[in-house]
């Protein structure tokens, strides 16, 4: 507002007809009123009213992403279930007003949830809930319950890439529009209750509804990021050195700990423990990202220094190894073989902290430019085949292999790329060691991780077996908050050559 006020104002008017107008008809819920840049939206069902809390966040990710971090408008959004009292032109009550402090509490960006909420729509959401404790917040007596809301990151960044945003958003996601009516109520009675009176009419009727409030954010003003440098020329990556290949990973205990990779029992272990079969790959240089996306971009040259990264992803037997020695907390579901998945970014540091214990060798999460370049196999197309698509190459949706929705394939069972890697792209997302950043804009070049001191959400390379054919290139990118699992979310570890 204070840069440019007028254009301000038209683009949050343009917001409201365009992405919170919509989304709360699409949705099934009532705008009760605009105050300001806030407003107040009820809803009948609390899974309609997260839904099109979803829906407005992911759609505003999408109106951001072009804009310089000093123009982007944010919302906070709180959603509560409760009583209220229902008049023409407003409602009011404690669940009016608890929806507004949780606004109040929420960071620029989320949705938050009261723990009324969370129990109607916890098994009905394709979401992860971040339990935030109770919060005691300003004139309510009891401590309130707070979820934090995190959808799907695979509709996270189809939001961020603009693709028919309120479509999709609707009827694929459809979470986030409420959210947003939700963030702009709460804002709007704190900041107007000093000064607008109090209806006195008689109520109308009274009758449970999930108010939703939000309220627009401005971030702080930000240098401007330099310009774009051009694509420099590419300089092929040096060859992998590779160990003796195996086209499917051991498949029973007493296979991996008889392998060459077996650990000798230590004073930390009772029973030998098997390590990850690795690939010892040259360092090199080449150019990390692509135009295909602004979070892809620049196209920069990086130089990898040698390293090794498993050959296939952490499976839950390795896992569950851990899980034994009492190191790790996930317990793992699903078959031996498979990767394991749902867990987040602290359990992946969790198992290299113990591996690296128990095999007095510094095991790691792969940088983010580490695992491109391993993706990549020498190549600087696409995907690592290509510039054009293969049908039943790699695992995921839509891609034309033996697909099963409902869970990852066993490690192994796609092809490897050039230097000798699985699901290097498709099957399980992957986390890295790096914080998430927008765009690649003064990223290191020495292939070493981006990390800042605070830094709440990471880097997930791979695509999974629930995402499509865009997500297996090898410069795809996406986030996800650091401690909290996603079903499809695993990793696989560095270490020294």
């Amino acid at each position: 507002m204070g840069m440019d006020e007028e254009g301000t104002h038209a683009r949050v008017r343009r917001h409201q007809r365009e992405i919170i107008e919509p989304a709360i008809a699409e949705h099934h819920g009532r705008l009760v009123k605009y105050t300001g840049d806030g407003f107040l939206a009820m809803f009948d069902s609390p899974v309609e009213a997260v839904r099109c809390a979803i829906v407005i966040q992911q759609s505003m990710l999408a109106r951001n992403a072009a804009k310089p971090h000093d123009q982007r408008i944010l919302y906070r959004i709180g959603v509560n279930l409760g009583d209220v009292i229902v008049e023409p032109d407003d409602i009011y009550g404690d669940g009016v007003n608890i929806a507004a402090r949780l606004e109040g509490i929420a960071n620029p960006g989320d949705v938050f949830i009261s723990g009324g909420i969370y129990e109607q729509i916890k098994n009905k959401l394709v979401c992860a809930y971040q339990a935030l404790g109770n919060k005691q917040v300003k004139n309510i007596t009891d401590p309130i319950t707070v979820y934090r809301v995190l959808p799907d990151p695979a509709a996270l960044m189809t939001a961020h890439r603009g693709r028919r945003m309120i479509i999709l958003a609707l009827s694929v996601v459809g979470l986030a529009v409420l959210g947003g009516v939700i963030g702009f109520y709460v804002w709007s009675t704190q900041q107007s209750s000093s000064t607008h009176p109090i209806y006195t009419r008689t109520e109308d009727a009274t009758r449970s509804q999930a108010p939703a409030s939000a309220r627009v954010e401005t971030p702080p003003v930000l240098p401007p990021a330099p310009a774009m440098p051009a694509a420099p020329a590419t300089k092929p990556p040096a060859p992998a050195v590779s160990a003796p290949p195996a086209t499917k990973p051991p498949t029973s205990s007493s296979d991996l700990a008889a392998g060459s990779s077996a650990a000798s029992p230590t004073a930390d272990t009772a029973s030998p423990v098997a390590l990850p079969e690795m690939v010892a790959l040259q360092g090199g240089e080449f150019l990390m990202g692509s135009n295909d996306h602004p979070w892809e971009r620049p196209v920069h040259r990086v130089t990898i220094k040698a390293f090794a990264i498993s050959k296939f992803p952490i499976t839950n037997r390795e896992w569950r190894q851990c899980v034994a020695e009492k190191a790790c907390n996930y317990v793992p579901a699903g078959n031996d073989d498979a990767p394991v998945t749902n867990i987040s970014w602290d359990d992946a540091k969790q198992f290299v902290g113990w591996l690296s214990k128990i095999s007095n060798k510094n095991f790691r999460l792969p940088t983010e430019a580490e695992w491109e370049y391993a993706a990549r196999g020498g190549t600087q197309t696409r995907f690592w085949w290509g510039d054009q698509f293969q049908s039943d190459t790699v695992y995921c949706q839509g891609c034309g292999s033996s697909y099963d929705s409902t869970q990852p394939a066993a490690v192994g069972s796609s092809k490897p790329n050039p230097f000798g890697l699985y699901d290097m792209g498709g099957n399980v997302g992957q986390w890295v060691e790096d914080c998430w950043h927008g765009d690649y804009q003064d990223a290191p070049t020495d292939g070493s991780a981006w990390v800042d001191k605070f830094c709440g959400s990471r880097v997930v390379r791979s695509g999974s077996w629930k995402n499509n054919s865009d997500y297996v290139r090898t410069a795809s990118r996406y986030f996800y908050d650091a401690g909290v699992r996603y079903l499809t979310h695993g990793l696989r570890v560095s270490a020294p050559p």
